[in-house]
């Protein structure tokens, strides 16, 4: 039996792969892209993929399971945009850890206009890592950011001057850990040399080191992506944390993710994750000092005004819709 929304007479098995399709422009960490979804007769399942794990950026899985998060969200709001409204059961069995979510209980509501709008974010948005312009990021800006982080059940705290600081010198000294590490640099050419659907091209990464207070990420070859003279002195910068370091709780911080990160370019705020202070054992902890205790640091935001005078970057490259969503359990069943 189908179900048809008033909406727009598509049956449910197609909305939903829709959805899991338009769920694939979610930011990932290095773009690894590692969901993949199942498209049932009345639920959509969501599965991370260990293959596209970091092993050794990411060994516990924590940005990998983030990363699927944010992919989450975004079919969440695809759906939304289409009339329908799920339930979503959150690490639904003990037994299969790599199932995330399980999206049930499909119930048409009505187009939701604002997820309409959002969808449309999601489509547009992108990582700039170059210097932001020197016009500072308006504080109810700011505000709706941080706002959308908590209504997905994490938290973003701003910081202060001194708290950027003590930021820049962990990232500092995280980059040089990373620097060091071989098994990391292998890992990171890999995902920077990649012919494929995933990965980091030339096109997006910088042509060499923006002038940044808080260091970013040296990916250990520069990218073809031109770099002004500017600076990010009116950059903010954030931290996403919750209560919480179990695998629910870095699932939701990727949903919080997305939903400040959509905010945040349909507020023309550029927004450029920064995970490596977090990758970090030592590291990670200071960044809890940073927050005076308040909770597990996720992962570093900055947050600045797009320079004006620079086209943003390209897209990264996406897999094929054929490769992340399966539909053979519903192919042949309208």
């Amino acid at each position: 039996m189908s179900h048809q929304t008033p909406a727009t007479h598509r049956p449910l098995t197609t909305a939903l792969a829709e959805a899991a399709a338009m769920a694939g422009h979610a930011p990932s960490v290095h773009n690894t892209q590692p969901w993949r979804w199942r498209v049932l007769p009345e639920a959509l399942e969501l599965r991370m993929v260990r293959d596209a794990q970091l092993t050794a950026t990411d060994p516990a899985g924590e940005l990998v399971t983030l990363s699927c998060g944010a992919a989450l969200h975004h079919a969440r709001l695809a759906l939304a945009a289409e009339g329908w409204t799920a339930t979503v059961h959150r690490l639904p069995d003990p037994d299969e850890p790599e199932l995330l979510a399980r999206l049930t209980d499909l119930r048409p509501t009505g187009v939701d206009p604002d997820a309409m709008r959002t969808v449309q974010c999601m489509q547009v948005r992108r990582t700039d890592r170059r210097p932001v312009s020197d016009e500072p990021v308006a504080d109810e800006s700011l505000a709706a950011v941080a706002s959308a982080a908590v209504a997905e059940g994490a938290r973003l705290e701003i910081l202060d001057r001194d708290q950027v600081l003590q930021l820049a010198a962990a990232a500092s000294h995280a980059a040089t850990v990373e620097a060091e590490d071989p098994q990391l640099r292998e890992e990171l050419a890999y995902w920077t040399s990649r012919a494929g659907g995933t990965g980091l091209t030339p096109e997006v990464l910088p042509e060499q080191a923006p002038e940044t207070t808080v260091p970013g990420r040296d990916f250990g070859r520069p990218g073809s992506l031109p770099v002004g003279p500017g600076h990010d002195r009116a950059a903010s910068y954030g931290v996403l944390h919750g209560d919480e370091d179990t695998p629910l709780s870095w699932l939701r911080a990727g949903e919080a993710l997305s939903a400040a990160w959509l905010v945040a370019t349909r507020l023309g705020v550029s927004m450029v994750p920064l995970s490596g202070v977090v990758e970090v054992g030592g590291t990670r902890q200071i960044l809890r000092q940073v927050l005076a205790g308040l909770g597990q640091p996720y992962l570093v935001l900055r947050l600045g005004v797009a320079d004006p005078a620079h086209a943003g970057p390209p897209h990264t490259p996406r897999l094929p819709r054929d490769q992340v969503v399966d539909t053979s359990a519903v192919d042949g069943h309208a």
